[in-house]
């Protein structure tokens, strides 16, 4: 079946959940409910497609999770909504078993997302949240779109994303300086500049910086490459680190202090924000080749915090600060890239019912265990957005069939998806 549009909708009906947005998550929990004929949904995407980060669709860039970290298998790996059903039926199966790859091509993957959607009947594109208010006397939750309609739900399922961050430094800049998740669109008008610089040093800085690196010659430019961490970070990747993508490292962290969670989520982002160890040595071998024939025109700048930043004379002069050294000093550019990553920020269309949600001391969600965020801790549930309570596990692709498997069970009230409570060689916890 193909997504109804709004149109056919019979908005007066009471469905048991209302998912609000579809990104991977929502598209997978989407999935998983399909089958289930105790489970009534809908599904509410304001973008008239399923889209996932397409800016940064380069060429041979691939996802840094296996293929078993599709929307379903790790829940039920009978589904017909997987990976693997995605490329018998487009006819790539046999051409994926040559590859020996078990790392999907990030483009394909978003291939993947469409054609799952494109199945379901409980998703409606083109229609935005305007407000979310709950009605008492039927104990339900009423979602208004900007077209006027109403979707009413037992239950919500908040699958909005983050946002791209734009550092403090950068607010209100004028210019055309760019984010990373739109740098395909913008490539050609930054390579007619005379220098880029590109913050950041995650998997998308690095895909971009090799990118435009590779290019360097044809086009002529200057090109900086300009991070606050200490050295280009590779991304943790060993079996025993991956671990903690587990359910009791889920327990373990969960029951940790608010103030000691806040501390690690700082102190693991390398698990989740690094670079891929492929890629890093890939550039360097880049770099010396291009150096063969002289100096190449570019810098790689590490421990430098982006304090200001000021748009004059055709560019941008960046204010920076050496922090083991703390000396500052600045650096002109015409292009300007920000790989900033992304933050979540809480949904205005949430404020009528801020009231029965929870929140910790610093004003974020306070995600129970099973992943609700309402007062009575079983109607309003989150995915992602969720570092600070389930640490790694929370943006990772591979632990999304977990949770929605999870989310399902107590929407239920009884297991569907049989959830797995150990996994995990080592011990956490005392």
């Amino acid at each position: 079946m193909t997504a109804l549009p709004e149109s056919v909708e019979d908005t007066g009906k009471t469905y048991d959940f209302v998912g609000i947005g579809l990104g991977p998550f929502n598209l997978g929990l989407a999935c998983l409910t399909e089958p289930i004929a105790e489970l009534d949904g809908v599904f509410l995407e304001s973008k008239p497609d399923f889209e996932w980060h397409s800016g940064m669709f380069l060429e041979g860039a691939h996802l840094q999770t296996p293929f078993m970290s599709d929307l379903v298998t790790l829940a039920d790996p009978t589904s017909p909504y997987s990976f693997l059903n995605y490329l018998k039926e487009s006819g790539r199966l046999y051409a994926f078993y040559i590859r020996e790859n078990f790392y999907p091509l990030r483009v394909e993957y978003d291939d993947y997302c469409r054609w799952a959607a494109s199945k379901l009947s409980s998703v409606r594109f083109s229609t935005t949240v305007a407000e979310v208010t709950y009605e008492d006397a039927a104990g339900v939750y009423a979602v208004r779109t900007e077209a006027g309609d109403t979707y009413r739900g037992r239950h919500l399922v908040l699958g909005t994303g983050t946002p791209p961050y734009l550092p403090e430094a950068c607010a209100d800049l004028g210019g055309d300086f760019i984010h990373n998740s739109r740098y395909l669109t913008h490539k050609k008008e930054l390579q007619a500049k005379e220098s880029i610089t590109l913050v950041g040093s995650g998997q998308s800085a690095a895909e971009i910086y090799y990118d435009l690196l590779s290019e360097i010659d044809v086009h002529g430019y200057r090109l900086n490459w300009v991070t606050r961490s200490p050295r280009f970070f590779p991304l943790e990747y060993t079996k025993l680190t991956l671990e903690m993508t587990s359910p009791e490292y889920i327990d373990y962290f969960h029951a940790l202090p608010e103030q000691t969670r806040y501390r690690l989520q700082t102190e693991q982002k390398g698990l989740f924000k690094g670079i891929d160890g492929e890629l890093i040595d890939a550039i360097f071998d880049l770099l010396y080749q291009k150096n063969l024939g002289g100096p190449v025109a570019t810098r790689l700048l590490t421990n430098s915090a982006l304090n200001s930043v000021r748009h004059e004379d055709g560019g941008y002069t960046l204010g920076l600060r050496q922090e083991e050294q703390g000396k500052d000093y600045e650096l002109h550019s015409e292009g300007l890239i920000l790989a900033t990553g992304y933050k979540y920020t809480e949904p205005a269309f949430l404020a009528p019912v801020r009231d029965r949600l929870r929140y910790d001391t610093r004003g974020n969600f306070d995600v129970a265990r099973n992943y609700a965020v309402d007062t009575t801790g079983r109607g309003v549930f989150l995915q992602n957005a969720g570092v600070h309570t389930h640490s790694i596990t929370s943006p990772d692709l591979g632990m999304g069939a977990y949770r929605n498997a999870s989310i399902i069970r107590e929407l239920l009230g009884t297991e569907y998806y049989p959830v797995e409570k150990s996994i995990a060689f080592q011990e956490f916890a005392v």
